[in-house]
């Protein structure tokens, strides 16, 4: 097991000195720069083996995880991440609806999520979650998570970039909602505090959106993408529409968002020209497929 810690995080420190008396098999990664995405590349350069699993702080892995991982990959090898449902907690409350429909791109570039209702048998999907996602290290190869991702701590979508990414170099990506962790969602220190608005934390959620789907969409979808999100959208990355539709119930508050989401918006399409600009791209070389 690897373990990627922040330099300033003491009581993980502490925590596992404390555990490491039962001589468990764990290797630890300092990193001493904020964010998600620099935490899981420290990682990659550190993990040896044929697959990566990866999970979050806050959640805790089913007895057999791994192996139902490990089947999936065996089972074919143009398989190149596996994913799964991630049980959400809420004190003693269970999120335990169900939805069909998970990891989704539709074709004008809304992103249907649900990774923590799916239900159903295994199936291919476009894009898998941060907190229960496991790769093929051939598959990976140089590919690292991008670190134009805006954010200080969660980086919202990171995920997105990383398996859209892949499946453009051709691999699948596998859902199975009996590939199942226990997530029970922690404090954020940043300041994405996941309920409650923070202008930033906004913009940097729709700059991340943006710019992963602008490299991924073909030309005419790009265009459809960037009228839709600018004059529909959806409840997280507010378009006109969204604006209008929450206007009676959040009043000012939905106008806020509203022009957060425009201003992340517009950043995400400033990075994504400046990024097309340049000749040499190492965050976004593809492995091969």
């Amino acid at each position: 097991m690897l373990v990627v810690i922040r330099d300033i995080d003491t009581e993980t420190w502490k925590f596992l000195e404390e555990f490491n008396h039962h001589n468990l098999p764990i290797q630890t990664v300092k990193v001493i720069v904020p964010g998600v995405v620099a935490a899981l590349n420290a990682g990659l350069e550190a993990v040896k083996g044929d697959i990566v699993s990866i999970t979050d702080d806050d959640a805790a892995p089913r007895p057999d995880w791994l192996e139902r991982i490990s089947t999936h990959f065996n089972s074919d090898s143009q398989i190149g991440g596996v994913g799964g449902r991630d049980w959400i907690h809420h004190g003693s409350k269970l999120e335990d609806d169900s939805r069909e429909v998970v990891g989704k791109l539709q074709w004008f570039g809304r992103v249907i999520g649900n990774h923590h209702l799916g239900v159903g048998e295994p199936r291919e999907v476009d894009v898998l979650k941060g907190v229960n996602m496991s790769f093929r290290s051939s598959a990976i190869g140089k590919l690292r998570f991008d670190e134009r991702m805006k954010g200080t701590g969660a980086q919202v979508h990171f995920e997105m970039a990383f398996t859209l990414a892949l499946k453009r170099a051709g691999w699948k990506m596998i859902y199975d909602p009996s590939v199942a962790v226990d997530h029970y969602p922690a404090q954020r220190f940043d300041e994405d505090q996941r309920n409650n608005f923070n202008d930033l934390a906004f913009i940097n959620l729709v700059h991340n959106e943006t710019l992963v789907l602008l490299e991924h969409l073909p030309p005419i979808r790009r265009a459809v993408f960037l009228l839709w999100a600018l004059f529909i959208g959806t409840r997280d990355s507010l378009g006109f529409v969204q604006w209008l539709r929450l206007l009676p119930k959040e009043g000012r508050l939905a106008g806020q968002k509203w022009l957060a989401s425009m201003r992340g918006r517009w950043q995400g399409w400033q990075t994504y020209s400046i990024s097309n600009q340049s000749p040499t791209q190492i965050n976004r070389e593809l492995p091969n497929g």
